[in-house]
């Protein structure tokens, strides 16, 4: 590391200790931007880290379609400490001939960055695979890491279908059972075969990794619209599975820690009304959950994600809505989740009819102690074949969500 960039990374990591203890104290901080200007191309669930230097890494993928089109791969942008602009564009993944999707990037504990991403077979979610790439040279501003290994993510889930009935003998006790019996047998029925157990695990959320150094991997099946995470106990170099969180449509997991070590896991709703977002939790490290139950929190069918910070608080950024992808907002938590105290737009579009989409958001906070959102951009309201998708990155301080919608107007 050069002297500059130590300099650096010294100053924010003192800047985020004082923070954090309250010792320091800023006015409301928010800053919005597009990492590339809008386009008519494709761009969509993107992730975003920041790597040891304090530069920031966003990935998504990129194409004329979402799945259905064979030339979709994972692109990536860099935003270095001390430069105000994204770097251009690079390709992170391409599998020749088939859709690439849903990125996730992560440091090990050896600070190495991780990609991981689905390789659709045949143009559906149902049919496709975990790949990933590990890389300990990823510094360089305009250029792909340097992947120095690569490969699958299979997996056969032990006891599988059994694990799913007895799931869903314990979740049918807290739902109309006659109201959702097709969707009951189908998923029984799904659950003994071996191709639909094994094939079609997404990923969408950051792991989780305990202070044991368990990563925890959140997946999803499209097949069986329901969730499982994949568990790793030496740093990546071999996976094994939880226990499914079986319920109707509890897709896309995002993972917290409490204090007392319990693990939460909220998810999409892809499923019945009530629209609300899922929940479930686990009392041994993330092998075995709860049936998921709602929340009082909205959710029209649409990613989130939940981050722990510096302070304790929890970070929630989801669509805070019933219907449609039109309001995007951050909920701070001081409580593990038993309250959202306070809740700021990062975009909100009332005009109805698809208007604009602001969806599929990734969460961080930087050793700075701000926090970073990249979400899905989609304006559409604008005339068929006009540039209208980007990926955005907003930045935003605590006390910014704190003083919420009325008191503060973003700035542009």
């Amino acid at each position: 590391m050069s002297l500059r960039r130590f300099v650096i990374a010294l100053v924010v990591t003192i800047a985020f200790i004082l923070g954090s203890s309250g010792r320091m104290s800023a006015a409301p901080f928010f800053r919005t931007e597009l990492i590339f200007p809008l386009e008519k191309w494709h761009n969509h669930a993107s992730c975003i880290l920041e790597l040891p230097s304090g530069d920031l890494l966003v990935t998504w993928y990129h194409g004329s379609a979402e799945h259905t089109a064979d030339d979709v791969r994972i692109e990536g942008a860099r935003k270095v400490v001390g430069i105000q602009s994204w770097s251009q564009r690079f390709t992170m993944a391409d599998s020749p001939n088939f859709p690439d999707g849903n990125p996730i990037v992560f440091l090990d504990r050896k600070q190495q960055l991780w990609l991981v991403w689905s390789m659709i077979v045949a143009n559906d979610w149902r049919a496709s695979f975990l790949k990933y790439r590990v890389s300990a040279d990823y510094r360089r501003r305009d250029e792909t890491p340097v992947w120095k290994i690569g490969d699958t993510l299979l997996f056969a889930p032990r006891d599988f279908r059994s694990d799913v009935r007895r799931g869903l003998a314990a979740y049918i006790k807290t739902i109309p059972v006659a109201a959702h019996a097709d969707r009951i047998v189908s998923l029984t029925n799904l659950a003994g075969d071996k191709f639909i157990s094994r094939m079609g695990w997404v990923s969408r959320s950051h792991p989780l990794v305990l202070p044991t150094g368990r990563i925890l991997l959140p997946l999803y099946s499209d097949s069986l619209s329901l969730s499982m995470m994949a568990i790793s106990d030496d740093d990546g170099q071999s996976w094994t599975t939880s226990k499914p969180i079986v319920g109707i449509g509890n897709i896309q997991p995002t993972l917290v820690r409490k204090n007392n070590r319990t693990l939460v896991a909220y998810m999409r709703n892809a499923g019945p009304p009530p629209r609300r977002l899922y929940v479930s939790f686990s009392n041994d490290e993330g092998f075995t959950w709860s049936p998921p139950s709602l929340t009082n929190l909205p959710n029209p069918g649409s990613a989130s994600e939940v981050i722990r910070l510096g302070n304790g608080y929890w970070a929630l950024v989801y669509n805070d809505a019933e219907e449609g992808r039109h309001s995007l907002a951050v909920s701070l938590s001081d409580d593990e989740g038993k309250s959202w105290r306070w809740t700021r737009h990062l975009e909100r579009d009332n005009r109805g009819g698809g208007a604009g989409q602001f969806h599929y958001p990734s969460i961080i906070q930087t050793r700075d102690g701000l926090i970073h959102v990249s979400y899905s951009y989609f304006l559409e309201h604008l005339p068929e074949g006009a540039p209208r998708k980007a990926i955005k990155h907003v930045t935003f301080s605590l006390d910014w969500v704190k003083a919420r919608d009325s008191q503060i107007s973003k700035k542009p």
